[in-house]
């Protein structure tokens, strides 16, 4: 997984939004942040400036200021709330999916909270040891551009 750039973020590739809302994640994602086949996964809103959100499990985030969120909304703690629903917290969407077959399916009403539509090409960023990122613009992703090398993972369904 390169560095785009001395002391940056690290990046797996790209993945691209298909029609169905199927994003593909790079198994070495998977792998690394501990994601297992049918494992519920809450989505964060990505930074004002690369939009996007990021995914990681409710454990990773028990300890983190993201846990006030989900005091908040013990419906979305306790999956409670329809897959992919979303819950506003301080003006900024939250909602969960499921990993499976190391993908997760997100509809299109719900990228649009995440500044995200169908066909677009994601960076995939080793955002933090809690979650990964997925950045639609901003600078990481126009540092990327600059690197043919990086992996594109795509899902044909």
């Amino acid at each position: 997984m390169p560095q785009l750039v001395k002391g940056g973020k690290h990046a797996y590739g790209w993945t691209r939004v298909v029609q169905t809302g199927r994003i593909l994640l790079p198994p070495e994602a998977v792998e690394e942040y501990g994601f297992t086949d049918s494992m519920k996964l809450i989505i964060l809103p990505g930074s004002r400036k690369s939009a996007g959100f990021s995914v990681g499990s409710r454990d990773s985030f028990s300890r983190t200021p993201i846990a006030a969120v989900l005091q908040t909304h013990p419906e979305l703690a306790k999956f409670q709330l329809p897959e992919c629903a979303v819950v506003d917290y301080k003006g900024r969407p939250y909602s969960w999916t499921t990993l499976r077959d190391g993908a997760i399916r997100v509809p299109p009403e719900t990228l649009q909270h995440y500044g995200v539509q169908i066909g677009d090409k994601l960076l995939v960023i080793r955002g933090s040891d809690l979650a990964v990122g997925f950045a639609v613009r901003g600078p990481i992703v126009e540092e990327a551009k600059k690197h043919p090398d990086l992996a594109v993972f795509e899902s044909s369904m």
